[in-house]
């Protein structure tokens, strides 16, 4: 069951919230810098670098073909630099992350390389970029999410990174969805084997890109230690500390006592004001019976009549999702010879932390 007629996206929602402007193009927002240091570019270039060899082997599984991916090449961009590079119609899958570095992700291939990459999947020959083929583009890209959100955690120590799943869509690169301000966007090499090479291209929002840069190592030795450390408060002067007739000085310490914030929740009247002014927003609400997962193969010999085992156990509780997020689990039930779902569980937020892990 859903209810999305009129609904707004999760980036516009958070836009919202926050007060800032989601639209495309535009300049930079309070949260995003509309410039990236060279530590933080070199942090994302290694990481970006250090996925390849994963994805190239999970992509040539899954096609059975010498498929790899190369040439990583990351650039800062505002919308119009970016969309100059873009061929006129692209593959757009979004894949935001939800938790973690939340923020704008998505990926983009020519539609002529799209089809290319469907009809390996598929064994097929000029396939069309129907809603299986954007399937097959989804599950592709999902993979080397997937590696990517386990390399960053385990270089992170960030065990909450989580993305929505992959949605597809073909466009006129004019209406690209992308993100405010100053952005990263990286440029890889797509070879398909026989000859066959396609650019493809991965953007993070800004926010998402300086968290993941920082948390990846990307933080610039600055002041801290420039003459000096300083630890928490407690700066040791190394300039007064020297070394003579074997003793050893110590300049003065400056010790500061430690403010720490305060822990109570706090909302304050312009947070309350932006919440006001989506509370007639509709948002999409889905039941999940269940979920499985099917070979390409399996799919396709799919016909009338075929069964389905689903990972639920019969009488367990239904998922209720908000924007793709668990927030309850209920019973199924039947009003006027239409189905419904009783609420009968609200996953508290600790529960729904957990299961991003």
């Amino acid at each position: 069951m859903m209810m999305s007629d009129g609904a707004l996206s999760q980036a516009e929602i958070d836009a919202l919230l926050a007060g800032v402007d989601s639209g495309g193009g535009g300049t930079a927002t309070a949260v995003a810098s509309s410039s990236f240091s060279q530590a933080e570019q070199k942090a994302l270039e290694d990481f970006f670098n250090s996925t390849l060899d994963v994805h190239s082997s999970n992509l040539s599984a899954m096609t059975g073909g010498e498929v790899s991916l190369k040439e990583p090449q990351l650039t800062i961009n505002g919308r119009d630099a970016f969309l100059a590079q873009l061929s006129e119609t692209v593959t757009v899958v979004k894949v935001d992350f939800n938790s973690g570095f939340p923020g704008e992700h998505l990926f983009l291939i020519p539609e002529e390389g799209a089809k290319a990459v469907a009809s390996l999947m598929n064994k097929e020959e000029n396939i069309e970029l129907d809603e299986m083929a954007m399937s097959v583009i989804g599950e592709v890209i999902s993979q080397i999410v997937g590696h990517q959100i386990t390399t960053l955690s385990n270089k992170t120590g960030n065990k909450s990174i989580a993305s929505v799943p992959p949605e597809a869509s073909n466009v006129p690169r004019a209406v690209v969805a992308l993100p405010s301000g100053d952005f990263a966007g990286i440029t890889y090499q797509l070879d398909l084997g026989d000859g066959k090479t396609f650019p493809m291209w991965e953007v993070l929002g800004p926010s998402t890109a300086l968290a993941m840069a920082k948390a990846l190592g990307g933080q610039q030795a600055g002041g801290a230690m420039s003459g000096g450390m300083n630890m928490g408060g407690m700066q040791m002067g190394m300039g007064g500390m020297g070394m003579g007739g074997g003793g050893m000085s110590l300049g003065p310490s400056n010790v500061q006592s430690v403010q720490f914030p305060n822990l109570m929740p706090h909302s304050g009247p312009q947070e309350a004001g932006n919440i006001g002014l989506i509370m007639d927003v509709f948002m999409e609400m889905t039941v999940e019976l269940g979920r499985t997962r099917k070979l390409i193969k399996e799919i396709l010999a799919m016909g009338e009549g075929t069964i389905i085992e689903l990972d639920k156990l019969a009488g367990e509780p239904v998922d209720i999702l908000v924007n793709h997020k668990l927030i309850a689990k209920g019973e199924v039930v039947v009003i006027d010879e239409n189905f419904g779902v009783r609420v009968t569980e609200i996953v508290s937020p600790m529960e729904r932390m957990s299961n991003m892990d």
